[in-house]
């Protein structure tokens, strides 16, 4: 480190210093801090043990006002706030995606935008520059945001597939349909055949195809589709316990429930156990996610996983690689399986 003319105090490490240190010119440091380009790996290497060594950090002002970008990314949950905190998923894709940026020494702002008012806020925010590119979470139909980013030239990745038919923005899914028909087939295989569901949001591609896994199951196994036994609700735990009273009501023989969420789920175990109705001897049920709310639920909840690690890692690739300038992408992750007490 320098020393300041005045008092002795340390000044912190600049380029130069790395530079000088590591033998190289002020250009390799500058190009090692911004990807490694064009740099040989013993140059490389001989840069990062001057910058360990000095202690040096980067100026991301400075830097910004150099190359035009903000070295940050936004993560966009278009839900009310309190849907951050009663769903665990919401947590888990936040947390995993803040270690994959980490590894590219990227920070993340959480931004939420549950109402229009907030949606506009957010919208001017991201347009003026003050990011690089959107993780958006939780797109439902007609809401315009993705396609106002895109519009406005925003790199974007969502999280589950677009609603809008021919919508060119990148996203990276689980694969939603084939895990409803994982699921239905399981409780099929256990002689149910009254299987109700408790669908999620209906204006959500995720709630589409898990409705679309479960007619497509039961249609294959010849078993007749009762409107009855389909309610839908809003991945929330009540609307859970409300969705299978209503299932109780209209279909007092159900012998399963397939139920779109963890968190959904836990809110039809309430509602059965307070009918009296045994699990899974009367009513097996059946979860989707994998989250914290499978586990903790009385009985375990058969469920199936989302792999939300590989979705966090696959979004923020998949983002960073159009800010790097390559096309739009669409990822679709399989899922698995995960049996319980619950069935």
């Amino acid at each position: 480190m320098t020393m300041s003319n005045t008092g002795g105090r340390r000044k912190p490490p600049t380029i130069h210093d790395v530079a000088r240190e590591a033998g190289v010119s002020r250009g390799t440091v500058s190009r090692v801090l911004n990807g490694g380009h064009y740099v040989s790996p013993s140059a490389a290497e001989a840069v990062n043990a001057a910058i360990r060594k000095t202690g040096y950090v980067v100026n991301r002002h400075a830097r910004s006002l150099i190359t035009g970008r903000s070295d940050s990314i936004g993560f966009l949950l278009t839900e009310p706030q309190e849907k951050l905190f009663e769903d665990p998923n919401f947590n888990v894709l936040l947390r995993g995606c803040t270690q994959a940026l980490a590894a590219h020494d990227i920070p993340l702002l959480l931004m939420v935008a549950g109402t229009e008012d907030e949606r506009r806020r957010i919208t001017r925010y991201i347009t003026a520059g003050h990011v690089d590119g959107v993780l958006l979470v939780s797109s439902h139909s007609g809401n315009p945001v993705a396609q106002e980013l895109r519009e406005a030239g925003i790199p974007l990745v969502q999280c589950g597939k677009p609603m809008a038919p021919g919508s060119k923005v990148s996203y990276v899914a689980a694969d939603d349909r084939d895990g409803a028909r994982d699921m239905v087939r399981h409780l099929l295989s256990l002689g149910r055949r009254r299987i109700g569901v408790v669908t999620g949001p209906l204006d959500t591609p995720g709630g589409v195809d898990r409705l679309a896994g479960y007619k497509e199951v039961l249609g294959e196994a010849g078993v007749e589709i009762d409107e009855r036994l389909i309610v839908s609700g809003d991945y929330s735990r009540a609307s859970g316990e409300t969705g299978a009273e209503r299932l109780l009501a209209q279909a007092p023989d159900m012998d399963a429930v397939f139920v779109a969420s963890d968190l959904m789920a836990q809110g039809a175990l309430a509602a059965l156990r307070r009918a009296g109705r045994r699990v899974p001897e009367d009513v097996a049920v059946g979860g989707f996610d994998d989250s914290a709310a499978a586990t903790e639920a009385v009985p375990a909840l058969t469920t199936i996983r989302q792999p939300y690690d590989r979705i966090s890692a696959e979004m923020v690739r998949v983002l960073l690689a159009q800010i790097g300038g390559e096309d739009p992408a669409a990822v679709i992750l399989p899922t698995d399986l995960v049996r319980r007490e619950s069935t």
